[in-house]
């Protein structure tokens, strides 16, 4: 889901924030009806006596209908600057603040008149077709009903002042305009709730997406599988060159195993040179009897050397004592031995 709105795939509805424009709009206009009202006048008279007081010619109708659309303008612009900001403020409520330049990026398959129609023909396009034909026709459908009942009224206009006709038509626009407002939020409510869903099955992986997914986070399993016999190859190959070499294997005596190695008058401290659990730890003592390395059972100094202390690492000093007394009691054999 995340992905998906960086790259600007969010659920929305574009008919909500039409409904709900349009509601703000029907607002404005009950609001300040007569300001509007006395506006049109002022642009009627404006543009009627323009071509009653001036010689009308190819040249001074564009000069006249400019002048007309300019006062249009003037009336219409803060209404548009109104819709433009719920427009924004209703998106915004709908997704969040989003900044997605990948959409801008653009895409050759966009430009496919092959992709084109399978968007078109798809079936999220046919819903959206079927979508916007149904809201078409329920709002034109009440539009047309509430106009045909108001045609009586119509009728008269041609006997009424301009003023007095403008009143009636504004009251007949501000009724087609609430019942169109009001039965497209309830569809556009309906929209919102469709697109959501559309969205998060969209959003639903398959199995080889999962597995992809499982990959990028937790790394391949075939991967780590190939890291681990790895590992374990290099920690072989290090216990088989280093144990033949050691003073002595601590162990714990079957789980753990620690070899230590020590020359006197070359090294400061012992050192461990190999470590290892389970496996590890009987592949050390299989080696360690092979070569004749003393192997000593500690399960405190083996359990904490293997926990503590990498490969290659000095002992440390708090074990000094008790690592010096198994080297010693080594050399000790080892001379008895040699003197037997």
């Amino acid at each position: 889901m995340q992905e998906a709105r960086r790259k600007g795939q969010v659920a929305k509805s574009q008919d909500l924030t039409g409904a709900i424009t349009l509601l703000v709009l029907l607002l404005i206009l009950i609001v300040n009806r007569d300001w509007f009202i006395i506006s049109l006048e002022r642009v009627f008279i404006t543009y009627l006596h323009s071509f009653a007081a001036h010689d009308i010619t190819a040249q001074t109708v564009p000069y006249f209908v400019a002048q007309s659309l300019l006062m249009l303008f003037q009336i219409l612009a803060p209404v548009t600057l109104v819709a433009l900001l719920v427009v924004i403020i209703i998106n915004l409520a709908q997704v969040g603040f989003l900044f997605a330049p990948t959409v801008l990026v653009p895409k050759m398959e966009r430009l496919s008149v092959t992709g084109g129609f399978k968007r078109i023909f798809s079936t999220r396009g046919l819903v959206e077709f079927l979508k916007a034909f149904f809201i078409i026709f329920v709002i034109g459908a009440l539009c047309f009903w509430i106009i045909h009942t108001r045609i009586p009224d119509l009728l008269i206009l041609s006997m009424t002042t301009p003023g007095r006709g403008l009143y009636v038509v504004s009251d007949l626009m501000l009724v087609v305009l609430a019942a169109a407002a009001g039965v497209y939020l309830f569809l556009a409510l309906l929209d919102l709730l469709y697109q959501r869903h559309a969205h998060h099955k969209q959003m639903m992986m398959t199995k080889q997406e999962v597995k992809d997914e499982y990959r990028q986070t937790e790394g391949d399993p075939h991967l780590k599988a190939w890291l681990r016999r790895r590992q374990r190859e290099i920690s072989l190959n290090n216990i088989r060159e280093e144990v033949p070499r050691a003073t002595v294997v601590v162990t714990n005596p079957t789980h753990v195993a620690v070899a230590l190695r020590y020359v006197e008058g070359e090294m400061e401290a012992p050192k461990v040179t190999a470590k290892g659990a389970e496996y590890l730890a009987k592949v050390i003592r299989e080696l360690a009897e092979q070569h004749n390395v003393p192997i000593v059972e500690n399960r405190e100094v083996a359990r904490f050397l293997h926990q503590r202390v990498d490969v290659g690492q000095d002992v440390p000093v708090g074990l000094y004592q008790a690592v010096a007394e198994m080297i010693a009691m080594v050399y000790r054999v080892k001379k008895q031995r040699n003197a037997g």
